[in-house]
C-alpha cells in the first residue's frame, strides 16, 4: 500500500465486525484516560490555561475537517455545485458538531459551548457504543482514522467542556441554546431537501439504520426519539441548575403558605 492510496482511502478494504474488538476498547478507554488526565491537571488552573487546551482539541479536529476535504476535493473530478457542497459542508450530525465545537471555540459564548457540549457527546456516545465506520475494516487508512480521532475528539472535547466549566446549563438561557437546536435542524433539512447531499444527517428519517437495529414503525421510533431528544437535553439542565430547579422554600414563604390554608 503506498501513501497515496493510504490517504486518499484508494485501497482494497475488506469489512469486519471490528465492534468492541480491541481497537475499538483501546481507543475508548485512551479517550477516557485523556478525559480524566485533563480534568486533574487543567480544571483549577487559569482561564488562559483551559482554554488553551480546548483550542488544542479543536484545532485537531479542525485540522481532520480540513485534511479530508482537501483530499476529497483532489480526487474528485466532478465539480458541480452539488457534489461541491457535498465534499465542502458537515453532512451527518457528528460532522455538524465537529464544526459546532469549532465555532463555540472562536467566539467564546457560553451558550454556543453548551449546545456543542451535548450535540458533540450524544454523537460520540452513539458512535462508540455502535461504531458503524472507523473499525469496521481490516485496514485503518485515512476515511478510518478520521472516523475515529474526530469521535473520540468529539467525546474529550465535550466532556472537558464541562469539567474545564466553560458550560452552564440553566433553564433561564436555555432559548438561546434552543434557538441554536433550531438552526442545526433547520439546516439539516435545506441538506436534506435543498442540496440534496445528506438523507439523513440526524437519523429522524424513515428506514434509518437505528430504526431497523430496533425494528421500531417509522411514527413509534420518532415519537420515541423526539422524547429521548427532551429527556437528553433537559438532563444537562437539571444537573448543573438543580440548585434552582429543586431550592426550597424559604421559611417565611412556608409560613406565608401556612397562614393563607388557616
Amino acid at each position: 500500500m503506498s501513501f497515496i492510496e493510504w490517504i486518499t482511502s484508494n485501497y482494497e478494504n475488506p469489512s469486519k465486525n471490528g465492534q468492541w474488538g480491541w481497537l475499538h476498547i483501546t481507543v475508548l478507554v485512551l479517550c477516557v484516560a485523556l478525559i480524566v488526565g485533563i480534568a486533574l491537571l487543567f480544571r483549577k488552573r487559569s482561564y488562559k490555561a483551559r482554554r488553551i487546551i480546548i483550542w488544542v482539541l479543536v484545532s485537531l479536529i479542525l485540522l481532520f475537517e480540513i485534511a479530508r476535504r482537501i483530499i476529497n476535493l483532489c480526487k474528485t473530478d466532478d465539480y458541480s455545485f452539488n457534489n461541491l457542497m457535498y465534499i465542502l459542508l458537515p453532512r451527518p450530525w457528528c460532522a455538524i458538531s465537529c464544526w459546532s465545537l469549532i465555532i463555540a471555540t472562536i467566539f467564546n459564548k457560553k451558550f454556543l459551548y453548551n449546545v456543542s457540549c451535548y450535540t458533540s457527546l450524544l454523537c460520540a456516545l452513539v458512535f462508540f457504543a455502535y461504531p458503524g465506520v472507523g473499525f469496521n475494516n481490516v485496514y485503518i487508512l485515512f476515511e478510518n482514522l478520521y472516523s475515529i480521532a474526530t469521535h473520540s475528539l468529539l467525546l474529550v472535547t465535550s466532556i472537558s467542556l464541562i469539567t474545564l466549566k466553560f458550560t452552564k446549563f440553566e433553564y433561564k438561557t436555555m432559548w438561546k441554546e434552543l434557538i441554536c437546536l433550531a438552526v442545526i435542524l433547520g439546516y439539516t433539512f435545506l441538506e436534506i431537501y435543498a442540496l440534496k447531499i445528506e438523507a439523513d444527517p440526524m437519523y429522524f428519517m424513515p428506514g434509518n439504520d437505528v430504526m431497523e437495529i430496533f425494528g421500531f414503525t417509522y411514527p413509534v421510533y420518532l415519537v420515541i426519539y423526539i422524547l429521548f431528544i427532551i429527556i437528553y437535553v433537559n438532563a444537562f439542565y437539571l444537573i448543573d441548575d438543580r440548585k434552582n430547579v429543586f431550592k426550597r422554600r424559604r421559611p417565611s414563604e412556608e409560613n406565608s403558605v401556612v397562614n393563607q390554608t388557616n
